[in-house]
């Protein structure tokens, strides 16, 4: 599908359009959209959008979003940035600074906390709590690969990284300096198996998962003989009432 640039950017900060979807339980990319947003780099000039002692220079297709009261979007003043193309529903909550990039779509609830990232085409259901300092990677090219993926209900705890090729489903639990990606090897302490990658590659974070950090020993070679431990988060229980009453936001925080 071609779409021209400035009705995908409309549409795309509408949340009529969206990189990824969800259809039949699985998730699908839609190219054309990835397609749109990598020409606005392309036909873009470079400008001069300083403000203040703060000098930036940056594609003239791309510049900040301005929200109004009449969006129902939180940004708290203090250095965030949400760039055109993006979407945040209302009621979202963005703490500064923060940063969220084109592409991306936050939907109903979500907190957005300080020094957070909201990368490329990142897609991030209701009611999501990205503490501080975490990060959910980019994910703009190739145009077929699906953006990082972040569903309803999912707490992140502070200082995670949550990059290409992953999916967290719903009501997951991701522990404070968990790393996720597509290679990275995830344990199930419940029933003693590694988590297999979906059709597509992907990593997908069983729903209501609590991953916590986590290595494994190097069994042969030099390694072993060290004592070397490689990176591997564990999954040590999946959310139950207490795990629930921990991680969930109040309403008056909104």
């Amino acid at each position: 599908m071609i779409m021209k640039f400035d009705e995908a950017m409309a549409a795309l900060e509408a949340g009529s359009l969206r990189v990824a979807e969800k259809k039949d339980g699985k998730w699908h990319v839609n190219p054309g959209v990835k397609e749109a947003i990598l020409d606005g780099f392309r036909i873009g000039k470079l400008m001069d959008m300083s403000s203040g002692v703060f000098s930036f220079v940056d594609k003239d297709t791309y510049p900040a979003r301005q929200f109004t009261v009449s969006d129902g979007v939180r940004v708290v003043p203090g250095g965030t940035t949400v760039r055109r193309g993006s979407y945040l529903a209302p009621s979202v909550v963005v703490m500064p600074p923060a940063y969220v990039n084109v592409g991306a779509y936050v939907d109903e609830g979500t907190m957005i906390d300080s020094h957070a990232l909201v990368g490329s085409c990142a897609q991030v259901g209701k009611r999501v709590h990205l503490s501080a300092a975490s990060q959910l990677g980019g994910v703009l090219e190739p145009v077929g690969a699906l953006p990082v993926i972040i569903e309803d209900d999912v707490f992140i705890g502070g200082n995670c990284g949550i990059y290409e090729g992953t999916i967290v489903r719903e009501r997951a639990v991701i522990g404070s300096g968990v790393i996720l990606n597509a290679s990275t090897p995830l344990y199930d302490a419940t029933n003693g198996e590694f988590v297999e990658r979906n059709a597509n590659g992907c990593l997908e974070v069983p729903e209501g998962a609590v991953v916590v950090a986590g290595s494994r020993p190097i069994t042969k070679g030099p390694g072993a003989e060290a004592g070397i431990h490689l990176y591997a988060p564990v999954i040590v229980k999946y959310r139950d009432a207490k795990t629930s009453a921990a991680t969930t936001l109040e309403d008056l925080l909104r």
